[in-house]
């Protein structure tokens, strides 16, 4: 028996020791990053879930190595009795870190990792709130960041709470991320477009409705919002014989300037300053109207306020 948990006491030490080599996996690219590339790669999916979960996967190891210390520790006693398997147990405690260092060790425990990784990973997963009880609580790091893209320079600057203030930390972020946005995430969708038809009588209650929108400008339709023929500016509305006796076709302005929804935010600005315009269409492929977008919509993006305030 007593050499049954001698060896039994061997086997847990050496396993102790992959244990305490093992070190999860970590990318050297930021969360955000890891998810802009998972988006286009399914190779960097692995790599997103080894971030996400690599302080579950660090406590489970830690949880395994202080199991199997605990298990050294009663066979040692089993085997060699209290007072020598006490001793022998407090040498263990001593120089399994510096043993856990060895080469042979380090590469064994990397090959059983990389076998492993896929169970442990699930394992977290449906563990993932048991393992957060155990977790220690993250110490701060010295290392300095690594900046890979522009999403990691915008979550920087996200999480720069101490050092930017919120007024300037916003305003750095619609900076950053204003060339890389579409027209299509920003612009007022079809259904939420307020119009006028061209024959429209401009008088007094029409007037009134329209003032009540609180738009500055409104698109203005022959039939549907497919035939959109001009822009009407309420600031021209404030003639008074312009509102005794005109239509909405002969007060609105002509030109009309469309846009495409996958064109950029930066292209979209170029386009506003070469045609002069405050509101574009914006139109898909079949040239059909999918919403709008203005000149106050881009410089909320862009300084966090519209260009009328």
């Amino acid at each position: 028996m007593t050499i049954f948990l001698m060896l039994l006491a061997v086997v847990v030490f050496f396993c102790l020791l992959l244990a305490t080599a093992m070190q999860p996996l970590r990318s050297q690219y930021s969360l955000a990053e890891l998810k802009r590339r998972a988006k286009h790669s399914e190779a960097f999916v692995l790599e997103l879930d080894r971030h996400e979960l690599y302080p579950a996967l660090t406590t489970l190891l830690r949880s395994v190595r202080a199991v199997l210390i605990v298990l050294v520790v009663c066979l040692s006693i089993g085997a060699f009795g209290w007072w020598l398997g006490i001793v022998l147990a407090l040498v263990v405690a001593v120089i399994y870190p510096s043993l856990a260092r060895l080469p042979f060790i380090k590469k064994l425990a990397k090959k059983i990792y990389a076998r492993l990784e896929h169970g442990l990973l699930d394992f977290v997963v449906r563990f993932e709130r048991l393992l957060h009880g155990f977790r220690e609580p993250s110490a701060t790091s010295d290392k300095p960041v690594e900046v890979h893209s522009l999403e990691d320079l915008t979550e920087l600057v996200e999480r720069s709470k101490e050092a930017i203030g919120e007024r300037e930390r916003r305003l750095l972020v619609s900076a950053l991320q204003f060339p890389t946005k579409t027209v299509a995430e920003i612009m007022t969708p079809r259904a939420n477009i307020d119009y006028i038809k061209s024959s429209e009588f401009l008088g007094p209650l029409v007037l009134d409705e329209l003032h009540k929108l609180g738009h500055s400008r409104l698109v203005v339709i022959e039939k549907d919002l497919d035939s959109i023929v001009g822009i009407l500016h309420l600031r021209d509305l404030l003639s008074l014989d312009v509102k005794q006796s005109s239509s909405a076709e002969h007060v609105m302005d002509k030109k009309v300037v469309a846009i495409a929804p996958e064109v950029t935010l930066e292209e979209a600005l170029r386009s506003f300053v070469k045609h002069r315009c405050s509101l574009l269409i914006v139109r898909d492929e079949d040239s059909n109207t999918v919403g709008l977008v203005t000149l106050d919509d881009l410089c909320i993006q862009l300084l966090g306020y519209p260009a009328s305030v």
